[in-house]
This record gives C-alpha cells, structure tokens and sequence, in this order.
C-alpha cells in the first residue's frame, strides 16, 4: 500500500509532532485557532467569568448581572448589523470596507426623521425610503470602488466626511424629535420571552425584530444563494473568478449597495433607540464603523477577503457589547468610554495578529 506525505505547501496537513500524530492538546489548540467561533465562545466566557467576579469582589460600580447583561444587548443590535454589512464588502476582497457606514446611518437616519417626524409619512413609507437612500449611498460606494478601481478605504473615508457634513446641515445640526419619532421607542424596549420569560431577564425587542431577521436573510444571501457563491469567489480570487464568468464589478457593486441598505435600516432603529434622529448618531463618540469592523474581523472575517460566517460576526458582536459594559463599570466619569477605545485598539490588533497567524499556520479559519 502507497501512503502520500504530506504536502509542504499545506501547513494544515503537516504534522505538528516531529512527523508523529499531533497530540490531543495540539489538536485542541488547532481547533481553537482554525475554528474562529470556538475561539469567540471561551473568549466570551473568560469576559463573563472575569467581570462576574470583579462584581462580586465590590470591584466594580454596578452589579454585572444577567439582566445588566440582557439590557446591555441593545447597543448589540446596531453593531451586529453593521458588521454583518462590513462582511459583505470585506468578503467582496480587493481591499473592500466601509468607513462611511457611520455616516450612512446619520444621514438616513436624519432623512428618516424629517419624512416621519416632520413631514408626517406613515412610518412604512419613511422605512421604505430611508432603506432606498441606504442603498443609493452605498451605490455611490460601489461604484467609485467596483467600477471606477478607486480604493476602498480611501473612497469610504471620502464618503464619511460627505455624508456626515450633509447629515449635519441637512436640518441645521438639529435633532429631530417630534412626538412621532418620540413614539418609536417602544421598537427598542425590553420584552418577556414567551415560556421561559419568567425565568430570564427581559431582552430588547429589537434583538426579535432588527437582528434576528437580518442574521437569516445575510445567512441565506451566502450561504444559499448564487450571489453568495460569487461574492467569496471575487474575494478569494477575482481574475479566476472572471475567467469563470463572475460579473466580479456588478457582485462587488451589490455588496456596496447592501452595506448601505442595512445601514438605512440601522438608522431607523437608531432613531428609536434614542426616541430621536441625530445628525450624529452613527459618528459621535466612537462612532459605529470602527466597532464594526473590529467585530467583524474578530468575526474571522479576513480582512484580504473570500472567508467570512456569520456566526462568528454575531458571536464577536456579543463579545465586544459585553466587554464593553463591563468595562463601563469598572471605572466612574467618562473613563469607562476612552478605555472602551482601548480595548477596541488591543482587540482589532490581536485579531488581525491571530487571523494572520492562522492563515499562515493552519491556512485560515473555518
């Protein structure tokens, strides 16, 4: 019987033992760093363990408890759409994000709440259009980027500070909050889980509404469709992706233009969420697109393009709003806010760092 050697060009296949089997503790520590939501899932509960312990040594301002950590979920849902809209344009490859999503949610937030909170259109309608003008401005992304060849990050950066400036004077830098926009906060409250509701804290309608619905279609949109396909194609390879006839500028275009869409649709939840539409509600502080690209690329979404699950996006989102919470409480002020920048310098370079070495090492997660 012929027994072929491993092949040198594929790490994952050599062995890690001197030529012997790897071991179960290197067959673990493979396991962690290859599959990325494996990873998220002892991250997430060395956070829990951590600051569950700090709360109860009287460490910390507050108690870090379940329905602490269910209220927190609200800041969960923007992020995790936002990030689940920087996957599909880093997955698209050639150096693809989008520093505007920020800005996108600003200004259709503020379109939003001038067409619902004082115009007076049914909120269906101001919906509708708010998602349409997402849309349009991630088209703008997309056609600078996919069909002109500009650089993405230098495109999106440019469309930030556009978009933003419009979303400030678009209504003088003032707020919109009129008794209808007021009237959308009940999109973001708390809500008891049917069966086992009395048995968990309250979890914020939006999770029902917003995210869950967002996770199935992005999920479907990959996973099961032809689009899905030619999207990681164009990320993994888009010369062999164009000999294969993949419309690599239209698929790359697409994904633009629904980075855009779910950013509209972030702005509506914005909007109640604050019970108000803000010219800044996607840039003050530290903004959305910086802690959404973080999560996403946490996520194992690799930043050269093509590998990408949205699993791993929504487990890294409720890593981060969790981390985030408790880092809130261990310090009084306004400290708590600049050491969340921080933690979200350290985690996107160790995640960039481990998606580097896995690539390397294993040949990228799964």
């Amino acid at each position: 019987m012929t027994t072929t050697a491993p092949s040198p060009s594929n790490p994952a296949e050599a062995p890690d033992n001197g030529g012997d089997a790897p071991g179960p503790l290197l067959r673990a520590w493979r396991a962690i760093l290859t599959r990325r939501e494996l990873l998220l899932v002892i991250l997430l509960v060395v956070v829990l363990v951590w600051m569950t312990a700090l709360s109860y040594g009287g460490y910390l301002t507050g108690p870090y408890d379940p329905d602490y950590l269910a209220t927190s979920l609200v800041d969960a849902v923007p992020l995790a759409m936002l990030a689940l809209a920087e996957l599909l344009v880093i997955v698209s490859g050639r150096g693809g994000i989008d520093l505007s999503i920020g800005s996108i949610v600003s200004l259709t937030g503020m379109v939003f709440g001038i067409v619902h909170g004082l115009w007076g259109w049914p909120v269906a309608a101001a919906i509708l259009l708010a998602v349409l003008v997402g849309g349009l401005l991630g088209a703008v992304n997309g056609v600078l980027i996919a069909w002109l060849g500009f650089p993405a990050l230098i495109t999106t950066l440019a469309t930030y500070y556009a978009y933003r400036s419009l979303a400030l004077v678009i209504n003088a830098q003032k707020p919109i909050s009129t008794p209808n926009i007021q009237s959308l906060y009940s999109l973001t409250g708390a809500v008891e889980i049917p069966v086992i509701g009395h048995d968990i804290p309250n979890v914020p309608l939006g999770v029902f509404t917003f995210l869950v619905p967002t996770l199935v279609v992005v999920w479907l949109l990959l996973q099961r469709t032809t689009y899905g396909r030619r999207l990681f194609a164009i990320g993994t390879n888009d010369v062999a992706a164009t000999w294969s006839g993949v419309p690599v500028a239209r698929t790359r275009l697409l994904a633009y233009v629904l980075a855009g869409v779910l950013a509209g649709v972030v702005a509506v939840y914005v909007t109640g969420q604050f019970a108000s539409a803000r010219p800044d509600a996607g840039t003050s502080g530290n903004g959305l697109a910086l802690p959404a690209i973080t999560i996403a690329v946490l996520g194992g979404v690799a930043i050269t393009g093509g590998i990408g699950r949205v699993s791993g996006v929504l487990l890294a989102a409720v890593l981060i709003t969790w981390l985030d919470a408790g880092i809130l409480l261990m310090f009084e002020g306004n400290d708590g806010t600049q050491f969340q920048l921080l933690a979200l310098g350290a985690v996107l370079v160790f995640c960039a760092l481990l998606n580097s070495f896995t690539t390397r090492r294993y040949g990228g997660t799964r």
